[in-house]
């Protein structure tokens, strides 16, 4: 299970990721007016929860870098995925249990140019919700169980690249020549691949 912790952790941030993004472009709600209009108002799930689409950006940027992330960082992303998944919960939240007036005012705004809490609310005869917020919901928990997961399995991972760094270390013991790439890593640390 250790072994595979990196992945678990990087495959669920990418998931919750692309998941939130996804349904950053989604309908979340529709709205029906009371000024009669025949066809209900859909309300995408960015224009609902405004910070959507970043938080979920930076979600799957987290994911991506985790798979290459250091030590010293691991836990640190842990924290930032845990943070961000608690965030997007308490944003999607709300909606998906039940869908106040705010989450639809500036989609209502711009459609009839009817601005104010209570003049929109007065304008809004109900509101159905897709399963979207939902969705989003569940990838916020995951996006949250992910950054918890890294948290707790960071130091545990298996370190990369230290096998290349070992056969470097027996080639160069064993008075074997380096190959280009191997002289070129010592140029770069500041070493003379001559000596």
């Amino acid at each position: 299970m250790i072994a595979r912790a990196r992945l678990i952790g990087v495959v669920a941030l990418l998931i919750a990721g692309a998941t939130g993004l996804i349904s950053s472009t989604q309908t979340w709600l529709l709205v029906s007016l009371t000024d009669g209009a025949a066809e209900p108002l859909a309300v995408a799930g960015a224009s609902a929860v405004v910070l959507l689409a970043p938080l979920s950006l930076t979600a799957l940027a987290l994911g991506a870098a985790l798979s290459i992330v250091g030590r010293i960082l691991r836990p640190v992303f842990g924290v930032i995925g845990a943070v961000l998944g608690i965030v997007l919960a308490v944003l999607t939240a709300p909606i998906a249990f039940n869908a106040p007036v705010s989450a639809v005012a500036s989609e209502v705004a711009a459609v009839t140019g009817i601005r104010g809490d209570s003049a929109i609310a007065a304008l809004v005869a109900g509101i159905t919700a897709t399963p979207w917020p939902a969705v989003t919901l569940v990838a916020a928990v995951l996006m949250t169980a992910a950054g918890i997961w890294v948290l707790a399995t960071a130091r545990l991972w298996p370190e990369g690249g230290k096998r290349y760094q070992s056969e470097r270390v027996g080639r160069r013991r064993s008075g074997e020549p380096l190959d280009a790439i191997d002289s070129w890593d010592d140029l770069s640390r500041g070493g003379d691949p001559t000596t």
